[in-house]
């Protein structure tokens, strides 16, 4: 199996959902395309770095009162309405970090990598930072990512990429994501069936 195509079945590994989202995309030097996991981690923008955190830890938190029954019920829903305001400033300040002289769309994303639209081929081994801004999921991803294939479409180059470092919190938040965008799309279809 060529290089090439074990890339391309590292990209596949993880289900990839075909929902278009906000990225940016930036420049990856050869010193940063080679950095350790823990230089990538210290040097991502702080926002991105304590939005995984946050969502760990509000997650393991609601975790414990869900068993504890009925009377826990109003308290479970309160702290979950307090996650969900958690969740929206999380989002607003994720925004922030969008720069729009740096924007693209992608049109794919999940746990292994995302296909971006570029105006120009983008070269097999070209190193990019990628921010993916996931909206309708109040969360974003920063990630350092590798050209595999940059294929012409109309008047675009839909580039794949493949995540070379990634949290692992945010590989998950990836993969939980495009399986509840998912879920939502089938939902829909069934819901647009039943009427």
């Amino acid at each position: 199996m060529s290089s090439i195509e074990k890339k391309k079945e590292q990209l596949n590994a993880f289900y990839l959902i075909a929902y278009p989202i906000k990225a940016n995309v930036v420049e990856l030097t050869s010193a940063q395309s080679a950095q350790s996991m823990s230089v990538f981690e210290q040097e991502m923008p702080y926002a991105f770095r304590i939005a995984g955190e946050m969502a760990e830890i509000q997650s393991n938190a609601l975790k414990p009162l869900r068993g504890l029954g009925e009377k826990m019920e109003d308290l479970v829903a309160y702290l979950q309405f307090q996650a969900k305001k958690i969740d929206l400033m999380m989002s607003y300040i994720l925004q922030q970090q969008d720069e729009p002289a740096n924007r693209v769309n992608a049109i794919k994303f999940g746990g292994g990598g995302c296909v971006i639209e570029h105006e120009k081929p983008i070269a097999e081994g070209e190193g990019k930072a990628i921010k993916l801004f996931l909206e309708s999921e109040s969360a974003a991803v920063y990630a350092y990512a590798e050209a595999i294939e940059s294929i012409a479409f109309n008047d675009v180059y839909q580039t794949s990429y493949i995540f070379t470092h990634i949290r692992e919190q945010d590989q998950e938040l990836l993969v939980r994501a495009s399986l509840h965008l998912q879920t939502q799309a089938l939902r829909a279809v069934h819901d647009k069936k039943s009427s």
